[in-house]
């Protein structure tokens, strides 16, 4: 791949007959080596960008270009860079792992190489399972049987479109483990997910499409610092019932509960503030709080706020 691009997206739309705009003009470059994490409420556009940048949905305009090959003029090459993992769980049943995941390997023109689909295995944990039929696999093995076809023709990209969806919790975590396991081999992991802390876990970088419109594309850290807020929760002894006036420098709120109720310091990630000037100011006031903690934004509360406002 050249210049550490991966995908380069360009202007891509995708309207229906019905008019119905599943993609509004879609600008996006994917760097090579990153996982990157597409986040959006239902019907916002993820699945029909994945299967347009992989040639299953033909765009109305704009270009796609994986490892500099356009996806519709040159659609082999650069759809053997890809690998798809997507939310259905499509396998023969009656078939054994094995088969399946050798058989995928051979539809992309590849020859047979027991060894790499034998490290597949082992990387997914599912090599005690190489022999057993399809039919008889939990759930979560099914899901990683469709990691393991996807990466059977030894793709340099792997879309992951809901990896976990009805995964438990312990596999979920065990998934996420993997991913970045595969990440560490040099394979760029695009992936969709409805579990914000999936992304806040794994991703380098989030990406938030709503009506067909990508509205942000960031660095996940850097879009916590941005957008981040961060609260200093004073937990009071006794019921305020306003706040004094004297205290509105400070961006304090009165939460009032059955019992002492709270006070909350809301400021941005990025201000400093002295906490200890806060006290002594609460303190010459006759408030002394019985408890203080702190709370930071998570992802999904920055992805609600995003989606609210647009």
């Amino acid at each position: 791949m050249q210049n550490g691009t991966a995908i380069e997206i360009k202007a891509l739309k995708k309207i229906y007959e019905n008019g119905f705009k599943a993609l509004n003009g879609v600008n996006l470059e994917i760097r090579r080596g990153e996982i990157f994490a597409l986040l959006g409420p239902n019907g916002a556009g993820k699945t029909t960008l994945i299967n347009a940048v992989c040639g299953i949905v033909r765009p109305s305009s704009g270009t796609v270009a994986i490892g500099g090959y356009d996806n519709i003029s040159q659609y082999r090459k650069a759809r053997s860079l890809v690998g798809l993992v997507p939310q259905e769980l499509s396998t023969d049943s009656f078939e054994t792992v094995w088969n399946t995941v050798t058989f995928s390997r051979g539809l992309f023109g590849k020859a047979n190489n027991p060894r790499h689909i034998e490290d597949v295995l082992k990387r997914l944990s599912l090599w005690d399972k190489k022999d057993e039929q399809i039919r008889h696999l939990s759930g979560g093995m099914k899901r990683r049987v469709m990691v393991a076809k996807a990466l059977s023709h030894e793709p340099e990209i792997l879309f992951l479109d809901e990896p976990t969806a009805g995964v438990d919790v312990e596999l979920r975590k065990s998934m996420w483990a993997q991913v970045r396991s595969l990440r560490e081999t040099g394979i760029t992991i695009i992936l969709t997910t409805h579990y914000i802390e999936e992304a806040q876990e794994m991703a380098d970088r989030v990406g938030i499409i709503n009506k067909g419109e990508l509205i942000l594309t960031e660095d996940k850290k850097t879009l916590m610092q941005k957008m981040g807020k961060r609260q200093m929760i004073f937990v009071l002894r006794e019921q305020l019932t306003t706040i004094p006036s004297e205290l509105g420098s400070y961006p304090l709120t009165l939460e009032k509960d059955d019992n002492g109720g709270k006070l909350i310091l809301t400021y941005d990630a990025e201000t400093e503030n002295d906490i200890s000037d806060v006290l002594d100011n609460l303190k010459s006031h006759g408030i002394r709080p019985k408890d203080i903690y702190s709370h930071q934004s998570s992802l999904e509360e920055i992805f609600i706020e995003l989606v609210e406002v647009k």
